[in-house]
This record gives C-alpha cells, sequence and structure tokens, in this order.
C-alpha cells in the first residue's frame, strides 16, 4: 500500500460506489453485536475521509489511516473533528492504535500488492470477537463471462489506471485469504445490480474469542 501514497483524489466527496455500498454497511454496523459503550471502529483505507465523516456524524468513534497523502490532506482539511492519519497495512497499526470492536475496508483490498498482510494487519486490528467487514469488486463467472461477451475487460480492468486495482477476488479466493490468517467468514454480501452481476461484494468476518 505504500507504492499508493500518490493515490489521487480532486476532493473530499464520497465516490460512486458509495450509493450501493453505504447502505448495506450501515445495516451491518447497525445489528453488530457492539461491546456496551464501545461503538469504536477503525477504517483502514479511508481515503480522503468521507465514509469517516459520516460515520463519525451517526455516533462511531472513528479512526482512520490511508496511504494516499493527499487523501488524508483532503481529509483533515474537510473534517477537522475526525482522527485520520497517513498509514497503510504494511504497518504495525495494532501496536500504535490498539485493537478495535470492528474493522472497516472499504473497496481496498484490491489495491493491495501483499494482501496476507493486509489480512494479517486486520486480524490484529480486532479485538478478540471483533468483526471485519470488507469490501471489493465482485467477479465471477457469469460477470466474467458478460464483460468479456460485451467487450468491457478493458474498461473494467482498468490498466492504465495509476494505482489501481491490482487484484481481483471472488467469494471464495477473498475467503480464503481470511480464513489463512485465522478469521471467520460470517457473511457474504452481493451489491449493486442482480447478485451474479454485482458491482461489489461485503464480506463480514469475525476474529474468535
Amino acid at each position: 500500500m505504500s507504492s499508493a501514497s500518490g493515490f489521487h483524489y480532486d476532493d473530499s466527496k464520497g465516490c460512486c460506489s458509495d450509493a450501493y455500498l453505504l447502505p448495506k454497511v450501515w445495516d451491518i454496523l447497525k445489528n453488530n453485536p457492539w461491546p456496551p459503550g464501545e461503538k469504536r471502529l477503525f477504517d483502514l483505507g479511508c481515503g480522503n475521509g468521507a465514509v469517516a465523516h459520516q460515520l463519525a456524524k451517526e455516533g462511531y468513534s472513528v479512526m482512520g489511516v490511508d496511504p494516499s497523502e493527499k487523501g488524508i490532506e483532503l481529509a483533515r482539511k474537510a473534517y477537522p473533528d475526525v482522527r485520520l492519519e497517513i498509514g497503510s497495512a504494511y504497518d504495525d497499526l495494532a501496536g500504535k492504535y490498539g485493537r478495535f470492536p470492528l474493522v472497516l475496508s472499504l473497496e481496498v483490498v484490491e489495491h493491495v500488492y501483499s494482501p496476507r498482510l493486509y489480512a494479517k494487519c486486520i486480524f490484529d486490528l480486532l479485538e478478540p470477537d471483533g468483526r471485519a467487514v470488507i469490501s471489493t469488486p465482485y467477479h465471477g463467472y457469469w460477470k466474467n463471462l458478460a464483460l468479456a461477451v460485451t467487450g468491457k475487460m478493458d474498461s473494467h480492468f482498468g490498466p492504465l489506471w495509476d494505482h489501481g486495482h491490482i487484484k481481483f477476488w471472488s467469494v471464495q479466493s477473498l475467503s480464503m485469504l481470511l480464513q489463512e490468517v485465522g478469521l471467520v467468514v460470517e457473511k457474504v454480501s452481493r451489491v449493486g445490480r442482480i447478485p451474479i452481476l454485482a458491482k461489489s461484494m461485503i464480506l463480514t468476518a469475525r476474529r474468535p474469542k
């Protein structure tokens, strides 16, 4: 993720994926078994801080990091009341910030060169019985076939996008990654379009007690 320090943001506004990701994320957070008085969460890959800001407005105590210097600069100017700092999954985040009942990481893992370090970082950031909520663009047989048939492979994968997507996940492969580090996948949701052509998927995973 350190190579994404130059990932560019034009402003501190939310992105297009928020429209289909956030309704499901709010539902997951609302129904999460929070410890009494501890609606604390860590936003891993907080970008320009737009989602962290919305979470803070909803009463969550948010700590977030992102390797994009531009993103954090914009976030600090727009949302000075939210604690957002430069950092990545390759850092010892648990050693610096402690553990949390929930780790949120939206549309991040597809940008990560070393996903096992990313997954281990999430595990370390979680308290025992804490949850991770992770989203990434969905890939599966029928969606990939539709992309090929319609000639949209290049536009979808975006090989000319600097700091863009470098890993392409299915439910099975992302579940395997999380299970490798000891997380238990509890739920998979597909959002945006019908499930077989979903834009993204959201996995909820638990760190065992």
